[in-house]
């Protein structure tokens, strides 16, 4: 299971600049870069936010958009952490989308990490969970952010 004494960004103080990320990501910072470069052509804003719960900064990444009828609405397409360095982005899908979800255009890789995905919670949702070091998974990550956008509505 996960260490979570390699979670960083946990003093409430200290916002998450890309100062502070270039130093705790060390290596991987140049695929969060191109991970946030990528954000604006999905329609994504990412929020930063020091969660008691947690004890640690959080990033969520949201889809804001406006109904037919001029409603305002976001949902929450991903949640990013900072680890000793890396970086975890973690997207989360209900159970009844898991089909729709494996049909994805996304690498034999991450076609295992959603079978093997354990459902959890009683809105039964399961977890895709994605440490990043390089840019290599940024392509199937996109591609389940555009997933994600189109179903949970």
């Amino acid at each position: 299971m996960d260490n979570y004494e390699n979670l960083r960004l946990r003093d409430p103080e200290v916002t998450p600049t890309s100062d502070v990320l270039k130093q705790t990501l060390g290596g991987s910072y140049t695929a969060y870069a191109a991970f946030q470069d990528s954000l604006a052509g999905f329609g994504i804003e990412q929020e930063w936010r020091y969660y008691n719960d947690g004890k640690s900064w959080l990033a969520k990444g949201l889809h804001k958009w406006t109904t037919p009828r001029g409603t305002k609405k976001e949902k929450t397409v991903y949640w990013l952490s900072a680890w000793d360095g890396y970086f975890r982005v973690t997207i989360y899908f209900k159970e009844k989308n898991r089909s729709e979800v494996q049909k994805a255009a996304v690498s034999d890789k991450t076609k295992q990490v959603i079978a093997e995905a354990k459902t959890m919670g009683k809105l039964l949702t399961f977890p895709l969970i994605f440490d990043i070091r390089t840019a290599d998974p940024l392509t199937d990550i996109g591609t389940l952010i555009e997933c994600k956008k189109r179903r949970d509505k």
